[in-house]
């Protein structure tokens, strides 16, 4: 993945976005787009870097990443935007407002350990009403997330576990096909168990939410 400019609000270009933290899954660089736009949050770069994926902008406060990695990054021309430690967002935040400037689907690589407090902050940040305008797609460790606002298809192999998670209100109107517990029209409020491992019958199958935002994990999809 080579340098390239970046684009402007509204683009269809992907930007992946890689977090700080625990290494992601060495198998997701085989998922990633080979053409989008890289932002690095802080020690994200070092995880690009393992991966062998050159990145075009570097956001944050800089209090974790390899100080040599961060100069390099800037010799070969990647964008770095430095913000202060004390800040009112995340590293991840700043990032996936950078990548909302410049692409409508964003992908974001992270680990799936560390700290529990930002592993659950990044969920509800993912599916935030900032960025209900963008699509989001995760890989986190092994887990692969799909922030759903209207319909989503799903792949996967018979028997693979998937789990629908309502975030920041009830989502009304959840259907599935698919899927061995089959939702019709049905309402997952946040908090509930209702959509906790249910599993593929079929390599596809379909989510659709009339409103609201649901979570849809597959916690060992790149396994």
């Amino acid at each position: 993945m080579g340098a390239g400019p970046c684009h402007s609000e509204g683009s269809d270009r992907t930007a992946i976005v890689f977090t700080g933290g625990d290494s992601p899954d060495p198998a997701v660089r085989e998922v990633l787009p080979a053409d989008a736009y890289v932002i690095a949050a802080d020690s994200g770069l070092d995880h690009a870097n393992h991966l062998g994926i050159a990145v075009h902008q570097v956001v944050g406060d800089f209090d974790s990443v390899t100080p040599d990695a961060l100069a390099a990054a800037e010799r070969a021309g990647a964008r770095i935007d430095r913000h202060p430690t004390a800040k009112d967002a995340t590293d991840l935040e700043l990032a996936l407002d950078a990548a909302r400037a410049v692409a409508k689907r964003i992908v974001v690589v992270g680990g799936d350990g560390g700290r529990l407090d930002h592993l659950l902050g990044t969920a509800l940040l993912l599916g935030s009403a900032a960025y209900a305008d963008r699509t989001i797609l995760a890989y986190l460790g092994p887990a692969t997330v799909h922030v759903i606002r209207s319909a989503t298809t799903l792949t996967g192999v018979p028997g693979e576990l998937v789990t629908l998670l309502a975030m920041h209100g009830p989502a009304h109107g959840v259907r599935t096909s698919g899927l061995l517990y089959p939702l019709r029209a049905e309402t997952l409020h946040p908090g509930s168990s209702r959509g906790v491992s249910n599993e593929f019958t079929h390599r596809t199958a379909e989510v659709t939410v009339s409103a609201g935002v649901l979570l849809a994990v597959q916690p060992s999809h790149l396994h």
